[in-house]
């Protein structure tokens, strides 16, 4: 009794046992990566405790921090909740077997005073679609790094206003070594006839057992070191959730109406995501800055204005501040390229925007927003390096970096710019080179001389503005091209018992079929980002490109995704049945290879409806 499921761990990478705490760590500091009903946990306060002689609670209390990510947010109030939660719990469970109640692990070593961890966090429930969330839960997280257990108390107040600890939902994670590589991590619960679950804070023993355990083995093996920090480092957990459920509920509806193409829940919940952390990062907005009465410069997937975002807001106010979330790779004069093979792409852009917003006099700080993007790194600038007195200087710098960039040299920031950052050591070197006379004279007026921004209006070069005509005349040249090809691929099915024998054609790469278009053809292609690829690929209903091949589509061969679509990507589906004429149906020699009823397309102009996408309104300047 009390074992609720033991999993063995194989450690060929000599991970553990420190694979093992890091897993814990992920799941103290956060748990809604395994429990999707949680959006994430606030570490309030963390330390050493020790039991005395006798199982007695010790005198002597450690200091208390926060862990790396949270420790400038944990005021001393949390040292002093976490040393008088420790000496209820001492009291409220028996000192005979270590404190703890059996089959669990005692906190005991070979040394009685032996020190334990003790980590105080606030688990955040996830709104429901029902109602608002349930309410947070406190929890005593007491790790036992000598026996390789961590062991859960979750605490309630009682009618006096004092916490309690919910023994029924005791539960201890245990590490035990086997042999050579082989390792077991166990789930084990003193009470489990007694347990309660709410489906949130609260999970049933079995999902424990199944989901958690098995994601804290895996964890506990992978030695997989993270390029970026933690997510929401730099704010609080449990204010920003707080924030982005009440930006979510008052901003839901538009999800409902979204009148793109593009999935609003992606767009919109990004956004809200991304405003949630601004209002929680304090930020005031006022009117007591200069140049333009701006606090905050925040730049979301600026594009080719992403390392200038840095420079303006260190030219508009000694107190602007600047936000920034990059995405595409630019630099100042165009795209940006890359200078190490040691890093990503992603992580050696992000750190060229850092070393801006170091050379514009800024601690740039960076963290990981929870978006649903793969590119939710932001940096952030709001302390400077340099007094006001030293502006004039600064801007001399930023304009002879910038013109520097120009003509592709390496330059390292000016030595009086203080700098801290790992990953910017090396941009804390003396700047010997000058500008030219010219160029200092207009460096406070035009910036960058050769700077080409984006036009008003974008040129859309994806095959999509192409004439009509002129597709379907590829469209076809491109099918019959492939129908024609010796030898044909033929496909037997069966209609109605009858058999079906439908012509798929034979396959060409891109190279080969381009040889068959006309100069004209592969000229005015040429012209489009991708070209004739991009152009077979927007013609997916007749085409299929697999690995530079061209095929024709079978459409009995489709499946359908395994993944259950959002409601918006059904609608979209639904409204988009039978509203074009099917390609097959008109043009291939067999007809269409589905009968009309499973076919999403028209059989025949009788069968066309109307359309009832809104479709996306053009931007008028």
């Amino acid at each position: 009794m009390g074992l609720v499921r033991t999993v063995g761990v194989r450690d060929g990478g000599a991970a553990l046992p420190r694979g093992f705490w890091a897993a814990v760590r992920v799941w103290l500091e956060k748990p809604q990566v395994a429990n999707r009903r949680l959006c994430g946990a606030a570490i309030e306060a963390e330390g050493t405790v020790a039991l005395g002689e006798g199982g007695e609670e010790s005198p002597r209390f450690a200091a208390v921090r926060g862990s790396e990510e949270q420790g400038k947010r944990v005021a001393s109030a949390g040292a002093a909740e976490l040393g008088l939660l420790w000496r209820e719990v001492c009291t409220q469970l028996s000192p005979r077997h270590g404190h703890l109640p059996p089959p669990l692990t005692p906190w005991a070593g070979p040394d009685p005073r032996a020190e334990l961890r003790a980590v105080l966090r606030t688990l955040l429930p996830r709104a429901s679609p029902a109602g608002p969330p349930a309410p947070p839960v406190k929890e005593l997280a007491v790790q036992d790094v000598y026996n390789g257990t961590v062991t859960f108390l979750p605490l309630e107040k009682n009618s006096e206003g004092k916490y309690e600890i919910k023994k029924c939902n005791i539960y201890q994670i245990q590490l035990v070594y086997i042999k050579d590589e082989e390792w077991s991590v166990s789930v084990v619960a003193p009470f489990p006839e007694d347990w309660f679950s709410d489906g949130i804070a609260y999970p049933k023993l079995a999902w424990l057992g199944n989901e958690l355990l098995s994601k804290v083995a895996k964890w506990s093996v992978e030695q997989k070191p993270s390029e970026f920090k933690s997510t929401l480092s730099l704010i609080s957990v449990a204010k920003y959730s707080k924030v982005y459920q009440d930006l979510k509920g008052k901003y839901k509806e538009m999800v409902k109406v979204w009148p793109e193409v593009t999935d609003p829940e992606k767009f919109v919940y990004e956004d809200v995501a991304i405003a949630s952390y601004l209002l929680e990062s304090t930020i005031m907005p006022g009117d007591t800055h200069l140049f333009p009465d701006t606090d905050w410069l925040i730049g979301n997937h600026s594009d080719e204005l992403t390392p200038w975002i840095p420079v303006i807001a260190a030219r508009s106010s000694y107190s602007c501040c600047y936000f920034v979330l990059p995405c595409c790779f630019f630099d100042f004069y165009g795209k940006y390229s890359r200078r190490q093979s040691k890093k990503t792409q992603y992580r050696e852009y992000l750190d060229f925007v850092a070393q801006v917003g170091f050379v514009c006099g800024f601690n740039v700080e960076e963290d990981c927003l929870r978006i649903p993007s793969t590119k939710r790194v932001s940096l952030i600038g709001k302390n400077r390096t340099y007094p006001p007195t030293e502006h004039a200087l600064i801007n001399k710098q930023i304009a002879q970096y910038i013109s520097n960039r120009q003509t592709c040299a390496v330059v390292l920031c000016d030595r009086k710019v203080a700098c801290n950052h790992k990953d910017h050591s090396d941009v804390c070197k003396e700047v010997d080179s000058e500008l030219p006379e010219n160029e200092t004279e207009t460096a406070g007026t035009i910036w960058m001389p050769g700077f080409q921004p984006r036009e008003k209006v974008e040129q859309i070069r994806n095959c999509a503005s192409l004439p009509r005509d002129f597709v379907d005349d590829v469209v076809l040249s491109v099918a019959n091209l492939l129908l024609n090809a010796a030898p044909q691929k033929s496909c037997y099915d069966m209609h109605d018992g009858n058999a079906n024998t439908w012509n798929q054609g034979e396959s060409l790469s891109l190279k080969e079929v381009a040889e068959h278009l006309n100069k004209e053809t592969l000229k005015r292609l040429k012209s489009e980002y991708g070209g004739l690829q991009t152009l077979l690929k927007n013609n997916h209903q007749v085409f299929e490109v697999l690995n530079g091949r061209v095929h024709i589509r079978d459409w009995r061969k489709e499946k359908p995704s395994r993944k259950t679509k959002p409601e918006v990507k059904r609608r979209l589906s639904s409204e988009a049945f039978k509203t074009r004429l099917c390609w097959f149906f008109i043009h291939h020699p067999d007809g269409c290879s589905l009968p009309s009823e499973s076919c999403p397309y028209a059989h025949g102009t009788e069968e066309l409806r109307q359309s009832q996408k809104i479709k996306k309104k053009k931007h008028i300047q």
